[in-house]
Order: C-alpha cells, then structure tokens, then sequence
C-alpha cells in the first residue's frame, strides 16, 4: 500500500501543481497592476501606455496604475520591475531602449534575455528629425549644410542616452559624415519643449511622441527613417529618399514582466493585451499618435529582441557612444 502511495504521489503533485497554476491564472489580476514606464509623461512610451491601459483595465477588471521613471537610458525603471515580485501586478513597459541599454553601459543593470519575459509589442514608429518652422531648417539637405558649414553649429534633442531616436541621429552622423552635439532628455516631452523654445535646432524622436506637435503645426518634420513613407506624412522623405543609406530604424513600444512571472499569467496579460489591440478605437488612437499597431506576442517579442541587441550594439560601437 505504502508503495502504491509513493508511486501516485508525484502525480498527483503534478496534478495539483497544475490546478492551482490555473486556478490563479483565473482569479489573477485581484487588484491594480502599476506599468512602470521608462519615460517621462508625454512621451511615446507613455502615450501608448495610457492608451492600452485605458481600454485593458475593463477586461482585467482592474485598475492600471502608470509610474513614470524616466532617465538612466530606461535602467531606472528596468531595475525597478526587475527586483519587483514576479507575480503580474508589477510590468514594465518601455520602448526599443530595453535592447539597447545593456550595450550602452559598461555595467547594465539587467540582461534583457534573463531578466525579464517579454509579454507583447504594442507597435513601431519610424523615428523622425523634426525642427522648429521659423528655426531656419527646412530640410534634411539643409541640416546637412549648416552642420557642414559650421560643425559646432547644430544641436539635437532625443528622448535619452541610447534611444533609438538618437541612434538614428548617430547613424545620420555617420553616413553623412556631418558632426551635431547631442543632448539627452529623460523623455520625449521634455525634448520637444526645447526644439520648440528653440533651445536646440533639431530632435530626434519617434514619430509618436512628436505627432500631435507636427498636426499643430508647431514642429517641422524633415526626415524620417522608416522604409516608406508615413501615410499621414506623405510629404516627408525617408532616408533613402533623402540619399542616406542603410538609416532605415523604427521605435518599438513593448510590455515586460519580470522573469520568474508565472506563465499562465504572462498568457493572460498577452491576450487581454493583443485583443485590447485589436479595437478600432484604440487602435486609431495609437495610430494618431503615430504608432503603427504589430500586436505582438511573447514570441514575436522574444525574437524581435534577440535580432536588435546585436544590431544596435554594432552602431553603438561604429558610433562610438558610451555611457557611465
């Protein structure tokens, strides 16, 4: 008999390891859900994430709290969620910085295939060179020819040390061997106040933390990187029309949850997430703020980050950029 116990024991563990595993999908979330966001408020990555969390708090039955920590290149707001406990209730949410962080530093703060699990992409923008109307830059040629005349002469914004954003600047840079003295922002807000008091002469942004501002009429689109042009944006060049080779570069807005996070609630998240993506109305929302809806899921996210964290390590060191 004593056998026979010892035999249905472990399967019964199994059994009841998985009941319960299921059983806490079900009730998960029991109460709010804070998404840290890597970005100050009013950036790209905070609009999208106002946006999701508005339409997925219904069907989650729960409120999404957003916390914006900005600054450190994302790594502030990664090292918050990753010593989080791993149960669901702490995400994070932040753009294509997540891949290029860990490059940029000489002691990152997270492996981005360790630390945490990817949940879904929201969408992509292409990134895009914006400047002021009346800022005396019309286009991208004649960026080009003001920093050539006077290499000292152009500064640039982006949303932070390692952003996409100014990685597409940096690549600008290099092909068309041209010098612009960066500076860093904690967000995509702060930037476009000084291109707009005229602070610096240019940024680099994704296209949806800027989007409202080129509707206004209140910044100048002159270049954007993505591999055809903008619909809503169908007088601004790509790079490739422009005569800038291989600059093509998008931003990324994603969720992450902390490793360790229960599977069945990673699913949970990713398909509440992705059929929240699927609403007209949220997703004209996004696409308003210039984010083109991918609805991506843990797969798709994995595999898009194994392919860019060599990618962009590959400009940071043709570029030369380092951080403390």
């Amino acid at each position: 008999m004593l056998k026979i116990f010892v035999r249905v024991l472990p399967a019964m563990l199994v059994v009841f390891a998985t009941v319960s595993g299921a059983a806490n999908a079900a009730a998960y979330p029991e109460r709010a859900i804070t998404v840290v966001v890597a970005f100050a408020a009013g950036g790209a990555t905070d609009i999208s994430t106002r946006v999701v969390g508005k339409y997925l708090s219904g069907p989650l039955g729960q409120q999404i709290i957003v916390d914006n920590r900005g600054g450190g290149g994302g790594m502030i707001a990664a090292s918050a969620v990753m010593r989080a406990k791993p149960d669901g209730y702490t995400l994070l949410s932040s753009s294509s910085i997540f891949v290029v962080a860990p490059s940029l530093y000489k002691n990152p703060s997270y492996d981005p295939f360790k630390d945490f699990v990817p949940v879904v992409e929201f969408g992509a923008s292409p990134n895009v060179m914006v400047v002021h109307p009346q800022g005396g830059i019309n286009s991208v040629a004649d960026l080009i020819a003001q920093a050539k005349a006077n290499p000292n002469l152009i500064s640039y914004g982006s949303p932070g040390l390692g952003t996409t954003p100014q990685l597409a600047a940096e690549v600008l840079k290099l092909r068309t061997k041209i010098n612009m003295v960066h500076i860093a922002y904690t967000g995509g807000a702060p930037a476009v106040q000084a291109v707009l008091s005229k602070q610096i002469q240019m940024m680099s942004a994704s296209l949806s933390s800027v989007m409202p501002q080129i509707a206004g009429g209140l910044l100048k689109p002159i270049v954007q990187t993505g591999k055809e042009r903008w619909p809503d944006l169908p007088n601004v060049p790509t790079t490739t029309e422009a005569g800038i080779a291989d600059a093509v570069s998008d931003t990324f807005q994603a969720l992450f949850a902390p490793a360790g996070t229960p599977p069945e609630v990673v699913a949970k998240l990713a398909k509440e997430t992705i059929a929240v993506l699927a609403i007209k109305e949220a997703r004209d929302a996004l696409w308003t703020a210039g984010l083109k809806v991918s609805a991506g899921g843990p797969d798709a996210l994995r595999a898009r980050i194994a392919q860019e964290v060599p990618m962009w390590r590959d400009v940071i060191e043709k570029a030369g950029i380092k951080a403390e």
